[in-house]
């Protein structure tokens, strides 16, 4: 699908190694395998502030749920190399997963701009979906332009009960284009969304998730050990944590 750019920038690219020992097997088929990328990835998002952990002093949602993680991945596009990795990550995910792509759609708003970074890497056209169409205008709610009928991979940056998410692909659907997943920067991992994506037919990938958050953030000593199940039972009945 990719022109010799892509494959260049993964070869010369910093996070094309990870060890010496790594250097004569392709990167990301290690990774997959060991689950190297969700740990690396979430790290950088730590590194960065992207995520935070605070299972003492709990965020509130806008939902008015109460939680112990904070998560904003658009803080990645301000840094280059962590932007330039979820770019070429989520690229290489489209590739092995979804190769039959001929078009990139992302949801606004959180994933317009890292949308249109993958779209241009892979040489695909690209539209962004608006949460509900413009009330003036054409009132589109598909911005850009898909030929009808066209294998379109939709681009989203965070996934939580994934309603925001499954309502652009149906936005899609409508517009006539057939959406055949999905890939995103990071998961909470929700029961409830992982059902919606299966009630959906929609194949999800992403490059990190809420477990692999835990596991570096105990393994590097940003939360202590016994933090752990507080943190774990979290993710089971979000609603009701801390009530």
């Amino acid at each position: 699908m990719k022109s010799e750019k892509f494959a260049a920038a993964i070869e010369n690219s910093q996070f094309s190694i990870l060890n010496s020992q790594l250097k004569s097997v392709p990167l990301r088929q290690n990774c997959r395998e060991m689950d190297t990328i969700k740990k690396l990835f979430a790290q950088k998002l730590m590194d960065i502030e992207a995520i935070k952990l605070q299972p003492n002093e709990p965020f509130t949602w806008a939902s008015g749920w109460h939680s112990p993680i904070y998560t904003d991945n658009r803080k990645t596009l301000g840094y280059a190399d962590v932007r330039s990795f979820v770019k070429l990550e989520l690229c290489h995910a489209i590739q092995q997963n979804f190769p039959e792509a001929e078009a990139v759609a992302g949801v606004a708003t959180g994933a317009i701009a890292q949308g249109a970074l993958v779209a241009d890497e892979l040489g695909l056209p690209y539209a962004y979906v608006r949460p509900k169409p413009k009330d003036h205008g054409m009132g589109n709610q598909v911005e850009g332009e898909l030929k009808k009928g066209a294998k379109v991979i939709v681009v989203e940056d965070l996934i939580s009960t994934g309603g925001s998410s499954l309502k652009a692909v149906e936005a899609l659907r409508q517009y006539g284009v057939e959406v055949i997943g999905m890939v995103a920067s990071f998961t909470y991992g929700f029961p409830v969304a992982e059902e919606a994506f299966r009630e959906a037919g929609v194949k999800l990938i992403t490059l990190s998730d809420y477990n692999a958050v835990l596991e570096q953030a105990a393994e590097t000593g940003y939360i202590k050990t016994a933090d752990l199940e507080v943190l774990k039972e979290w993710r089971k009945d979000p609603a009701n944590w801390k009530k």
